[in-house]
C-alpha cells in the first residue's frame, strides 16, 4: 500500500501519491503585480489559460484563488519558480517560495492543505510574449491582458508533459 506523504512543497515525480491520484492542476505564474492562472484537465493532458488575479493583499488573493480552487476541484499546485539563467536562485524566487510557505498557511481559507510544487519558469514569459507576437499578432494591449494567464499556462503544460516520463 502506498503512503501518502505530508502534504505542503514536494517533488514533482511525488505529486500523483501526494494528491491520492489524478487531479486537476492549476499552474500559477507569480508576479509582483499578478497571478496568472491555467487549469489542466483531469487527466494531465493539457493546460488551458484561466484568468488573471490583480493582487492586493494577500488575504483577499487567497480568497479569489480558493474559490477557483474550489470551483475547479484542484487537487495540486504548480507554481512557476524564476531561477536565474545560471540555475540559482535569486531574489524573485525568494518571493515565490514566500507566497507558497504562505499558501500552506492558509489552509483553512483553501478547504485543504496545499500540495504545491516548483517548476522551473526561466524565459516562460518571453517565450509567451514571442508566440503572441510571431504567431498570434496580438497588439501590446492584448498581450498585456492575456500574458500571465499563458505565461502559467506554459509553466502548467511544461510541467504535465514532465509527468507524463516519470
Amino acid at each position: 500500500m502506498l503512503q501518502k506523504l505530508s502534504m505542503g512543497i514536494i517533488d514533482l515525480k511525488d505529486l500523483e501519491t501526494a494528491i491520492g491520484g489524478k487531479k486537476r492542476l492549476i499552474g500559477i505564474d507569480h508576479g509582483t503585480k499578478t497571478l496568472g492562472l491555467a487549469v489542466s484537465d483531469p487527466l494531465w493532458t493539457v493546460a488551458t489559460p484561466l484568468q488573471t488575479i490583480k493582487r492586493t493583499k494577500f488575504s483577499k488573493d487567497v480568497i479569489e484563488l480558493a474559490n477557483i480552487v474550489k470551483t475547479y476541484e484542484v487537487g495540486a499546485y504548480i507554481i512557476g519558480l524564476p531561477l536565474n539563467m545560471d540555475g540559482t536562485e535569486g531574489p524573485r524566487c525568494q518571493s515565490v517560495r514566500h507566497f507558497a510557505d504562505n499558501l500552506i498557511g492558509k489552509a483553512d481559507v483553501l478547504g485543504h492543505d496545499p500540495v504545491i510544487c516548483f517548476w522551473d519558469e526561466r524565459l516562460s514569459t518571453a517565450a509567451v510574449e514571442r508566440f503572441m507576437i510571431d504567431d498570434l499578432d496580438l497588439s501590446r494591449k492584448r498581450r498585456a491582458e492575456v500574458v500571465d494567464k499563458m505565461a502559467a499556462c506554459h509553466i502548467l503544460q511544461g510541467a504535465l508533459g514532465r509527468l507524463d516520463y516519470l
